[in-house]
């Protein structure tokens, strides 16, 4: 039944029965300027190919690739990261030109010309007036290049290109790597490189013209290849071009999908993908906030990516080639940033699909007996700390979600947690300590250890269902390790020595301590002291009870909004005091003010935070999308909830920003959520009823959320009086 609904869609936006009521609403280009880092070109919903264009390729400032104030672009390459602050990909780059051969393949191009959508993106590349259009499949990315003008026409297929730090790394960064000509309109190759992971990439070509020429433009080393073609003016040249981590068969066989259907076929298909999924959620409000909610849905549907070729053959953790029995294998694991609200969000929209990512946990730990940390095309990258594969599959497990054995999972956690196999846990010291000691890690110690105590606790509840009582008890006691770095005297986190002693000066502003290395990651002590999600009761008592702890929180969003120190600071942005939207670490903080008893003051700044960080602009997000994790927050937030802890199937109430939103879940069900009175002044929620009974809790379990139903908010303009 539902491969046959797919089909209905696919057929009726491919004969435009009906016009894209979702599609219509995403913005590609948000977060393409600024920190946002996310890119405006052709992918569908957790696809393999992400099909886009580039304007530089090396530095922070294009971890995507593109940036939407350049007005020069060097190709179109099948694979882009999105909104991420590490820089890798841009694999197979293509670039079309007319006439001689330039000295820099480049062209410089109109904004007037440049249109994206969902699955597709068009311009016109003006130093030959040449349109490109591309479009995607799971596995394939399809261009159409119109060559414009008479004379010859060539496309050039670059390897050596690629997402590096530095300009020099363009050279050397492909350690292996060759194009073969493999007929009179196909093409295949591969590369190996190097960057924030190792990996193997492959490649096959078909064209919708023979070549008239081709030659080599890099000596021996056959990387780079021009190809030719005889066309008339305004002649159209259609490449398909699948992509592989296993094989050039792998590849070949992905080809598959789009070898016999013309582009406008595949992108009707990549649309109608794109309009089922953006349907999982009917937004009613303004044209300006569902373009801000649809785009915010787009964007966490990016990745996690299937790298899995069509067979189910992929390569792992370890280098080698296996076999994923569904078909599928999810890497672009951004776990630091997506466990907090992307994750559970797809738990509600996809739940599916969430089982199989925690299936491809279990096939990468059974690699490499490691969890994900931030895996990027099946290779472990240890970008962050914690081990935030553990929530989602705790989440998952405890949400009833299949696909997956509960057993496995949790032997894979127990390992995870307790082998040395993570190099930035010592779990011997950890246990010794009850704390990682700042001047024995050197660097992050107090961040490291907070969030090594939420994956302890999602250990625990697992271990609970499971009944292991024994890892219950030990993976408890090992959550309150945050007490150890609780500083009474500030109420605040903070590093602390082997012998005992606080680390001094406690430079608490800082977003990192250069004597030391820094015992924050990404922030400071006033944006980590936030950081236990697991037991905000028990925070709050040792902050002194829910006033004091209310009035922290005041302090924190009035302080100075100014960046300290000489750390990593390039993601503290977004800033309302020393509170840094634009870093993960902060999404659940506005909403504590409701958990200690004063939920206007969340209501507030919600309100605050949608409205000023989440714009409909190139630079509209506050900072890195982080594969979805921003765009996620905004969603949730819209909504009128928040998982404040992705893993205890709670949703903690803030305020609704839409008059309505329905969720369209399994099964036929609806959970609908109404706004009554909404405006700009009424923000302040007055009562809430869940399916027409007064709901006096300060959140929404996801099980209520899931059985369907209808909760409403009747909003007014005055703030109800805090429950200290």
């Amino acid at each position: 039944m539902k491969k046959l609904s797919l089909y209905l869609i696919l057929f009726l936006a491919s004969t435009g029965v009906f016009s894209q009521s979702y599609n219509q609403y995403v913005d590609p280009f948000i977060g393409t300027s600024a920190n946002g880092h996310t890119f405006p070109g052709a992918t569908i919903p957790f696809g393999m190919v992400q099909l886009s264009p580039e304007t530089g390729n090396f530095g922070w400032n294009y971890c995507s690739g593109y940036r939407y104030e350049d007005t020069t672009i060097t190709g179109f390459a099948h694979t882009h990261l999105s909104g991420t602050g590490g820089v890798d990909l841009g694999d197979v780059l293509f670039f079309p030109y007319q006439g001689n051969q330039p000295g820099k393949f480049t062209s410089r191009f109109s904004k007037s010309t440049e249109k994206a959508s969902p699955g597709y993106y068009t311009v016109v590349l003006s130093n030959n007036n040449i349109k490109a259009e591309l479009t995607a499949s799971a596995h394939t990315g399809v261009h159409r290049y119109t060559y414009t003008n008479a004379g010859a026409s060539h496309l050039l297929i670059d390897l050596q290109s690629g997402l590096v730090d530095s300009k020099e790394e363009l050279e050397n960064h492909v350690s292996e790597g060759h194009i073969n000509i493999t007929g009179k309109n196909s093409i295949s190759g591969y590369a190996y490189t190097s960057q924030w992971v190792d990996k193997k990439v492959f490649f096959v070509a078909r064209f919708s013209k023979a070549f008239k020429g081709s030659h080599f433009i890099d000596g021996d080393t056959h990387r780079r290849l021009i190809i030719d073609f005889d066309t008339q003016p305004g002649e159209a040249v259609e490449a398909r071009v699948a992509i592989s981590a296993v094989s050039i068969e792998g590849a070949t066989k992905n080809l598959a999908e789009t070898i016999n259907k013309p582009f406008n076929k595949v992108k009707a298909d990549a649309a109608a993908i794109w309009e089922s999924y953006l349907g999982k959620l009917k937004a009613e409000g303004t044209q300006q906030q569902k373009i801000t909610f649809y785009t915010s849905l787009y964007h966490t549907l990016i990745q996690p990516n299937n790298i899995a070729d069509v067979d189910g053959r992929y390569r792992g953790a370890d280098g080698k080639v296996h076999q994923s029995a569904d078909k599928v294998f999810y890497s672009t694991f951004s776990l630091w940033d997506t466990y907090r609200a992307a994750h559970p969000l797809y738990t509600i929209i996809c739940p599916a699909k969430d089982g199989q990512m925690v299936e491809s946990m279990v096939q990468h730990f059974n690699s490499v007996h490691l969890l994900p940390v931030w895996t990027l095309w099946g290779k472990e990258s240890y970008a962050m700390i914690g081990n935030h594969s553990i929530p989602v599959m705790v989440d998952a497990s405890l949400k009833g979600i299949k696909g997956f054995d509960k057993q496995k999972v949790f032997a894979a956690i127990k390992a995870t947690l307790t082998q040395n196999k993570n190099p930035k846990y010592d779990w011997n010291l950890y246990m010794h300590y009850g704390y990682l000691p700042s001047d024995t890690v050197k660097r992050e110690a107090v961040s490291r250890t907070l969030e090594a105590a939420y994956d302890d606790w999602c250990a625990a509840q697992l271990a609970k269902v499971l009944h292991k009582q024994a890892d219950y008890n030990y993976f408890t006691k090992r959550s309150k390790f945050y007490v150890n770095l609780f500083d009474k005297s500030t109420n605040l986190m903070r590093g602390k020595l082997s012998n005992g002693d606080w680390v001094r000066p406690f430079a608490n502003l800082d977003s990192g301590q250069l004597a030391i290395g820094g015992d924050y990651t990404e922030g400071n002590a006033w944006q980590y002291v936030w950081q236990v999600q697991q037991d905000i009761p028990g925070l709050i008592s040792l902050m002194g009870g829910k006033r004091k702890f209310s009035e922290k929180l005041d302090s924190l969003f009035t302080m100075d909004s100014k960046v300290f120190g000489k750390g990593s600071t390039l993601d503290v942005t977004g800033l309302v005091g020393q509170y840094a939207h634009g870093n993960e670490p902060n999404h659940h903080v506005a909403y504590l003010y409701t958990i200690a008893g004063n939920p206007a003051k969340t209501q507030q700044l919600v309100r605050q935070i949608a409205d000023q960080f989440y714009l409909n602009t190139p630079g509209g997000l506050s900072g890195n999308d982080d594969c979805g994790q921003m765009s996620a927050w905004y969603l949730f937030t819209a909504m009128g909830f928040y998982p404040v802890n992705p893993a205890d199937g709670r949703y903690v109430f803030g305020a609704p920003q839409l008059s309505k939103i329905t969720i369209n879940l399994p099964g036929g069900k609806k959970f609908i959520i109404q706004a009554k009175n909404l405006s700009a002044a009424n923000k302040y929620v007055q009562n809430i009823s869940l399916n027409g009974v007064s709901y006096k809790k300060s959140y929404l379990t996801h099980h209520d959320l899931m059985n369907g139903g209808r909760l409403i908010f009747v909003m007014g303009n005055k703030p109800n009086e805090p429950e200290f």
